[in-house]
């Protein structure tokens, strides 16, 4: 059983930065696509970044893009997003993902185990 434990989170101004940890225990994680999700306040859960197993892929909500950056250090069992220029909409808790796939898509159902996720607030 893989489990996923989120980090980072906190509360910032807007135009800042903050850096998201995700460590995950298990032996699959080099070969497991991951992904990072967020749920704002009253919304539904959305997707945010997806990597795949090695890093080699890579992709991006429209909403994120070119602001969030997703990696991975397979040797620290590790799964990061780095996220810039904050803004007050990015408001929402944070979820780590992971997939028995190599590569995974958008979808919360392309995911087979979830952290318990992380706050971050963007105050403007």
């Amino acid at each position: 059983q893989v489990q996923l434990v989120e980090s980072g989170g906190g509360l910032v101004q807007a135009g800042t930065s903050l850096r998201l940890s995700c460590a995950a225990s298990g032996r699959t994680f080099s070969t497991s696509a991951m992904g990072w999700f967020r749920q704002p306040p009253g919304k539904a859960r959305e997707f945010v970044a997806a990597i795949s197993w090695n890093g080699g892929s890579t992709y991006y909500a429209a909403s994120v893009k070119g602001r969030f950056a997703i990696s991975r250090d397979n040797a620290k069992n590790t799964v990061y997003l780095q996220m810039n220029i904050l803004k007050p909409e990015d408001t929402a808790v944070y979820y780590c993902a992971g997939s028995h796939r190599s590569h995974s898509g958008s979808y919360v159902g392309d995911y087979d185990y979830w952290g318990v996720g992380t706050q971050v607030t963007v105050s403007s």
